[in-house]
């Protein structure tokens, strides 16, 4: 059965949230089951109960306030553990239909996408004012920029994931999940879609934000900070580059004055020992982003290797299964030990260790383990 659960992430909607319930489909095509789902953020005007008197199938309930990106990665998880292959997020103030949901699902269902979000065509909304438009449209394609994505509407909390898509997201921000889940996905290279939805009456202002710099601020911190996450030599090397520029001018300044100057006063040095410290910077942020783009096994990450197999090997007991365990630096079939038979798996000491003899076969000969030199090479104990 194709299961959906519809969460909604809530925070002293009380007055509002039976409405929004009311207006969610029951059934959906392509859909068997739907199930909903509230996130209470530490509400103190009895959402969650409200919630459960409206029918809610689950609700869980955040002890204290943690954010808008806390609670809707809250019910991300609890969705998960409750055998969701979609979900859809919907806001509790009833801002967006319910009944465009079988149209942000279309996309999932026939396999087009792993996202799905919903364009409210933000320069048509009466309700917003022109410079929050303005703002809106801004935020948007500065994100678009940042991920390579094109969804129009970032900001809109109207979206539906496939289970991998959920899955594979992870949200580290406090203020919102909007715009770093794009970037996230975008960076990640999840099929993003995005399709026309119509949007309720307006029932309350907006309470995300207090102010339209508190909004620019944080989001432009969440913007910088995630694209640092995934292209940390972009930034670093920008930064560097930029520390580095301040540093050799001041260097020619000084040079100009030091050969042009009739006098050499201490302001000179000055100019030069900040320059000294700035390339020294500079050349410093350059190396972290460097370090930072390495891979994790280059970085000396011990990472878990998989289990190689001999061609034609079969079984957990074959004698040609090469088990490597950690630190080994690589894997070779035992058959390719060249004039040695391998004639078995022996234990000692509660350690598995392969033998090999030398001579004609089983029983022939002196029966000597294998062991390892300090490069992690196969060799024979004499």
């Amino acid at each position: 059965m194709t299961k959906l659960i519809i969460q909604i992430p809530c925070l002293n909607e009380a007055k509002t949230l039976r409405a929004t319930v009311a207006d969610l489909p029951r059934a959906v095509p392509g859909i068997d089951v739907i199930e909903l789902l509230v996130v209470d953020d530490g509400s103190r005007d009895g959402t969650a109960d409200v919630a459960r008197a409206c029918g809610v199938d689950h609700v869980v309930r955040l002890r204290r306030n943690k954010g808008l990106a806390a609670a809707f990665m809250a019910g991300i998880d609890a969705s998960l553990k409750r055998g969701a292959d979609f979900i859809v997020n919907t806001d509790a103030d009833n801002q967006y239909a319910g009944r465009e949901i079988p149209r942000l699902l279309a996309p999932l269902l026939a396999g087009d996408a792993d996202i799905v979000i919903g364009d409210r065509n933000i320069a048509e909304l009466q309700h917003m004012s022109w410079r929050k438009r303005q703002l809106q449209r801004l935020g948007s394609w500065v994100v678009r920029q940042v991920s390579n994505t094109n969804v129009p509407d970032t900001t809109s909390g109207f979206r539906a994931y496939t289970r991998e898509a959920a899955l594979r997201m992870t949200v580290v921000s406090e203020f919102s999940y909007t715009l770093e889940s794009i970037i996230q996905a975008g960076k990640k290279r999840m099929a993003i879609a995005h399709v026309p939805v119509e949007t309720n009456p307006r029932t309350r202002e907006s309470r995300l934000f207090d102010s339209a710099f508190a909004y620019i601020k944080k989001s432009g911190a969440t913007i910088v900070r995630i694209y640092a996450m995934y292209e940390p030599l972009k930034v670093f090397t920008y930064v560097g580059l930029a520390v580095l520029g301040a540093g050799c001018a001041l260097s020619l300044r000084f040079l100009y004055y030091h050969f042009t100057a009739q006098t050499f006063g201490p302001r000179m040095l000055q100019s030069l020992i900040l320059a000294a410290v700035l390339l020294i910077v500079g050349s410093q942020v350059l190396a972290i982003g460097r370090h930072l783009r390495q891979p994790q096994a280059a970085r000396g990450s011990p990472l878990p290797r998989p289990l190689a197999r001999a061609p034609g090997a079969q079984g957990r007991g074959d004698a040609g299964v090469d088990r490597t365990r950690p630190g080994d630096r690589g894997t070779r079939p035992l058959g390719a030990l060249s004039g040695r038979r391998l004639s078995g798996l022996h234990r000692h000491s509660g350690v598995q260790r392969r033998t090999v003899h030398r001579g004609g076969g089983v029983g022939h000969g002196r029966c000597r383990p294998l062991a390892r030199n300090h490069r992690g090479r196969r060799r024979v104990r004499r």
